[in-house]
């Protein structure tokens, strides 16, 4: 069995690649249960939440055994950990032989978990956002804020971007990081004028308070929002929910786990029938992305265990050469 760090993921993909990996993922499909969700409750501080993401391809559909791979994410989110300077995500990913059950892999589930995450964006991007789109604020500088960046700019030509976070400092980090890539990334305090700025506004936050005011939003602007993976979060208020033709990563996941959508539901800004697709469906053509240059488009992911599948089967053929 391989045991993979972060950096050896890091040499194994590529964002334009790895969008690519996801396009034929969601066309191909596989199976995957709803996600097990678990609160641990702490005596003191925020709760602790315990993720388990099963999936598994078709041993029918790939083929042979050798196309054929189990894989499960363990994954614990501890908001306080940044208080000990540690990362509130952290993770494995234990990839599996199809046939056999034979463990193959074990992964670093934190840099699986921020290619895929910001990878699926991005493929969601490039049906939703402009094809013009140039300037990007990202909102919230967390671990995932530079891949967010990488991401979206190799699906669409992102001259400018901008960081907002509520800790100034975590943002000029991160800023700096892609800075050194080439990158022009400069750090804003004024949440509000640069959601009025942007052509595409990602969110990766655990906000609980709507950050993405949807009366700021120009025509044109697609929206991605990423954090808010439990019912309780948001990052968009009704109004972006209202103005915006809404798209999902998976139905099942986003309707149940997904406080933009959830809370969305809930006060009747949004029907659940109103979302137009998932990316199931507009990776196989079914429905339509973006069908205008003025409609505002939103994103919302909550994670899918087919994107760890496909990106971890990717890292293990790569680091097998």
């Amino acid at each position: 069995m391989l045991m993979i760090t972060a950096g050896e993921v890091d040499r194994c993909l590529t964002h334009s690649g790895l969008v690519e990996t996801l396009r034929e993922a969601f066309r191909n499909g596989a199976v995957q249960p709803v996600r097990h969700h678990h609160t641990i409750e702490r005596p003191d501080g925020a709760a602790s939440t315990l993720l388990l993401m099963p999936a598994w391809n078709d041993l029918d559909a790939a083929g042979t055994s050798d196309d054929s791979h189990i894989g499960v994410k363990i994954v614990t989110v501890s908001p306080d950990n940044n208080a000990v300077g540690k990362p509130a995500v952290m993770g494995l990913y234990l990839l599996m032989d199809g046939k056999t059950g034979e463990p193959q892999a074990l992964i670093d589930g934190q840099r699986i978990t921020q290619w895929r995450t910001a990878c699926a964006s991005a493929l969601a991007a490039s049906y939703l956002a402009r094809e013009d789109a140039s300037r990007l604020l990202v909102v919230g500088a967390g671990a995932l804020c530079p891949f967010l960046a990488r991401a979206h700019s190799a699906v669409r030509p992102v001259r400018e971007i901008r960081i907002w976070n509520r800790t100034p400092a975590n943002a000029e980090k991160a800023a700096a990081e892609l800075r050194a890539e080439g990158l022009d990334a400069v750090v804003v305090s004024d949440l509000d004028a640069s959601l009025g700025w942007a052509d595409i506004v990602s969110a990766a936050t655990i906000s609980t308070d709507p950050l993405v005011k949807g009366t700021l939003l120009r025509p044109g602007t697609h929206v991605d929002l990423v954090g808010a993976f439990t019912p309780t979060m948001r990052e968009s208020d009704d109004e972006a929910i209202r103005r915006a033709r809404v798209f999902v990563d998976t139905r099942a996941g986003a309707t149940k786990e997904a406080g933009d959508i959830v809370q969305a539901v809930k006060s009747g800004a949004l029907k659940e029938a109103d979302i137009v697709a998932d990316l199931f469906e507009l990776t196989r053509g079914e429905k339509a992305g973006r069908e205008s240059a003025d409609e505002i488009t939103l994103f919302k992911s909550v994670g899918a265990a087919l994107e760890d599948l496909a990106a971890g089967i990717a890292v293990y053929r790569a680091s097998r050469g």
